[in-house]
């Protein structure tokens, strides 16, 4: 995997903390950074088993927890085309199965360079239902090059959730 180039506003702070809080959540994102190289990693190689024969379009995900485990998903296709899986909800779903409910960041890798391979609307919904607020979203090309950062929250704004089920019981 290609080391993913990084602009000067991606990395990490260098100036004098003063307080022991701040020094605490400065070390927390320096680890986090260092989680999403982890997390584009499987998410490459989960890319790399994706079973894509009709489409010849490959995809690999990957979801963290908001404890820090990981779990990875591939696109799985079929002959009865609506009944593929895509990877995002094929990560979700290893997540849920081994009993995590709550996710901060994905990342996907699609089979481009060029154009960023955004999750669909029915993965975009899949993610929205397991995100904390602010959760990210990064999108990489085949070799993990960072095409685009954004959160769940901007893919699918004005988004339909649990609260608004909770509603319609009385919740």
């Amino acid at each position: 995997m290609k080391k993913i180039a990084r602009t000067r506003d991606d990395e990490p702070e260098t100036h004098d903390v003063k307080t022991h809080d701040a020094k605490i959540h400065h070390a927390k994102n320096m680890t986090r950074d260092n989680d999403l190289t982890a997390l584009i990693a499987a998410a490459v190689a989960a890319r790399q088993t994706a079973y894509a024969p009709y489409s010849n379009h490959p995809v690999g995900a990957a979801v963290r927890t908001v404890d820090g485990r990981v779990f990875a998903g591939c696109n799985v296709e079929n002959a009865a085309y609506p009944l593929g899986n895509c990877a995002e909800a094929g990560a979700v779903s290893a997540m849920v199965l081994a009993g995590a409910r709550a996710l901060d960041h994905v990342v996907v890798v699609g089979p481009t360079t060029g154009e960023a391979c955004t999750p669909c609307g029915g993965c975009r919904q899949v993610l929205r239902e397991f995100a904390v607020p602010g959760a990210g979203v990064t999108i990489c090309g085949p070799d993990g090059t960072v095409l685009l950062r954004t959160t769940c929250g901007d893919l699918l704004p004005h988004s339909f959730g649990p609260a608004n089920v909770g509603e319609v019981r009385g919740e």
